[in-house]
């Protein structure tokens, strides 16, 4: 009968160590889990206000080109203006 409960008690023990070894690695997975998580979170907010910025950007350089194709138009009517300035000076 004690080799039985000896016997008993070490197999116990030993469910109970590994058990306490399942225990630490499911706690060191949702650690990892729960960091990982509010990793994705922060790049996923950060995504979101890069994605507002991108679409300011595109809006000014759109501005920027509407405004270029102006000043372009206005500098080809004054080399225009100032060849027909010149042509008339010197006849």
């Amino acid at each position: 009968m004690t080799v039985d409960l000896t016997s008993l008690l070490e197999q116990h023990q030993k469910e109970i160590w590994e058990f306490k070894q399942k225990e630490s690695q499911w706690i060191r997975d949702k650690n990892l889990l729960d960091g990982n998580k509010r990793i994705i979170e922060e790049l996923s907010a950060k995504m979101v206000e890069l994605g507002k910025i991108n679409l300011i950007h595109k809006e000014l350089n759109g501005k920027l080109q509407t405004r270029l194709t102006e000043v372009e138009e206005d500098n080809k009517k004054l080399a225009k203006q100032i060849q027909d300035l010149n042509n008339r000076l010197s006849s």
